[in-house]
């Protein structure tokens, strides 16, 4: 899956560049400082979680490639995740008929006793792939509407304990994630800064993102440079956990 993603990313985003006349390609990077948002303690399969609902920093990264041939969609491109850590205590002899089936595991060591409790951390990594036309466009206005899709992959580790051998499996979920996008952007009075707000809204409606900024352009470097700072709110994309905080980063247009 990882090797058709990248070849589908790396054709589409060669096919636009061919078919434009003029390009203009955007990147940028930063750290999304998330809090998980779930029950302090829950149980499910036979299993008890307590978070700790910290707050953990993530880097995220974009890129994206506008031309103006109207027909070929432009192209954007996304990477961020989500991280949730705590413990766990119960049965995870059973974690085929869990909400992990789709990891095809081999049952391994029985872990239920009263008195040990594991460490255990998920990460949700999502890989956005969005192609999206830009409907306005003008000096005060911007605003972009797309169809994407999103593929997770969850890192899903448990700690070992005197009882319990641990447990750790990273993989990619086989099931991309369909979601509509709208992205709009605008010119404040003050020259340099500028807002902007998106969202991507999973169809059928398991999930959400929304994330809204302000950039500061620095207009007198080569290339613009754009410092944002914004906020991001993630409902959740299948089983994955709810997740808001502010994010920062630095963006670059050639």
């Amino acid at each position: 899956m990882k090797k058709l993603l990248s070849i589908i990313v790396f054709g589409t985003v060669l096919v636009t560049i061919a078919s434009a006349d003029l390009v203009q390609m955007k990147m940028g990077a930063g750290a999304w400082m998330s809090s998980p948002s779930i029950n302090p303690s829950y149980t499910e399969e036979e299993r008890t979680y307590t978070s700790n609902e910290t707050a953990y920093i993530q880097g995220y990264a974009w890129m994206s490639v506008k031309h103006w041939v109207h027909i070929v969609p432009n192209i954007r491109i996304e990477y961020t995740a989500t991280e949730q850590q705590g413990k766990v205590q119960g049965d995870f002899d059973s974690i085929k008929t869990s909400d992990f089936a789709h990891y095809k595991t081999s049952k391994f060591a029985h872990f239920n006793t009263t008195s040990d409790l594991a460490n255990i951390k998920s990460i949700i990594t999502h890989y956005d792939f969005i192609p999206y036309y830009t409907i306005l466009d003008n000096n005060a206005w911007m605003i972009d509407v797309g169809l994407g899709i999103r593929l997770l992959k969850h890192t899903y580790t448990v700690s070992a304990t005197k009882n319990f051998p641990g447990y750790s499996e990273e993989k990619l979920l086989d099931t991309p994630f369909p979601f509509l996008y709208v992205r709009s952007r605008a010119q404040t009075v003050i020259k340099n800064i500028v807002v902007e707000t998106d969202a991507k809204l999973a169809i059928p409606p398991l999930g959400f993102d929304i994330r809204a900024k302000v950039d500061y352009i620095l207009a007198s470097i080569p290339n613009k440079p754009t410092i944002e700072v914004g906020y991001r709110v993630q409902g959740a994309f299948s089983h994955v956990i709810n997740a808001s905080g502010v994010y920062a980063g630095l963006n670059l247009r050639f």
